[in-house]
Parts: C-alpha cells; structure tokens; sequence
C-alpha cells in the first residue's frame, strides 16, 4: 500500500530558535510555529491558533538561528514524525514536523511584520549555487531575480 508524509506549513516563530549541535557535529534547531485558521462557529468567524514543533537540520538549522527571531513569518516544508518515549513509566508520544525546505517570509529582521515591498522581501540576497539546495537559500527572490536582471 503506498503512502506519502508531506506537511506545507506558513506561520510565525512562538520562539527563538534554539541551536545545538550532535555528536556528529550536525547542526539541529528546533522551533515553535503558530499557524492561524480562521472557522465559523456559531455564525462568528473565529481565529483559531494551531501550535506547532519543528526541528531543522544541517544548514537550515544554522540559517533560522542566524536570520529568525520571535515572530518571524516562515513557510516549512517537511514530513510528520512520531516521537516516542517513556517517562517515570508513562508512555509519551509527541508528533511534530521534520523540515526538508524553510523559506523565510518578509524582510530581514521582520518578526512577521513584513517589508521589503517585493515577494519574499527579504533584505539579504544570495545566488543560489551550481546545485541548488533550497533548504539554504534564505529568499525567493534569490530563487527568482526581477525580471529586469534576466540576462535574455
């Protein structure tokens, strides 16, 4: 039977990343995503705040400690993971979202509140490289140049 783990998440940061590094010398950070929905309930739109546990790996790690604070607006592209583990004899189970790709939204230093005027916004440009991995590419329009730099 087959089966596909993708989550496509937007939202702010309810903290600041938290940076640490494995055995291995890996970098991991984990972060905390607040996702808003808006539902009726009793003929009343509601917001409603969906908190969520993310943990980045590698570069992308070291990219949101670098450029993301408390209330930066970023999208997460990843998988569902179940984490399991035992407490005073208590099972426990946690499910949170591993990152494959993180795209931050609005300016540098934006804390969600936008800028930069253009999509993405970001403020910092970098050429993507020979192979892009997007994971470290900390805008679009490092992805996507304006039309006017097109060199056709």
């Amino acid at each position: 039977m087959a089966s596909f783990n993708r989550v496509v998440l937007m939202g702010n940061l309810t903290r600041d990343p938290e940076l640490r590094y494995i055995g291995s010398g890996t970098a991991v950070s984990d972060i905390g995503l607040a996702v808003n929905d808006r539902v009726k309930r009793n003929d009343q739109w509601v917001d409603e705040t969906t908190f969520v546990d993310i943990t980045l790996w590698g570069r992308t790690a070291e990219v949101a400690n670098e450029y993301l604070t408390k209330g930066s607006n970023v999208l997460i592209e990843g998988r569902l993971k179940l984490d399991t583990w035992e407490k005073d004899g208590q099972k426990r189970s946690k499910l949170k979202v591993v990152a494959e790709r993180m795209q931050m939204v609005g300016g540098k230093g934006g804390g969600g509140q936008g800028g930069g005027g253009q999509a993405g916004g970001g403020a910092t440009r970098s050429a993507p490289q020979e192979s892009t991995d997007y994971s470290t590419v900390d805008s679009f329009e490092a992805l996507h140049p304006p039309e006017d730099e097109i060199p056709f």
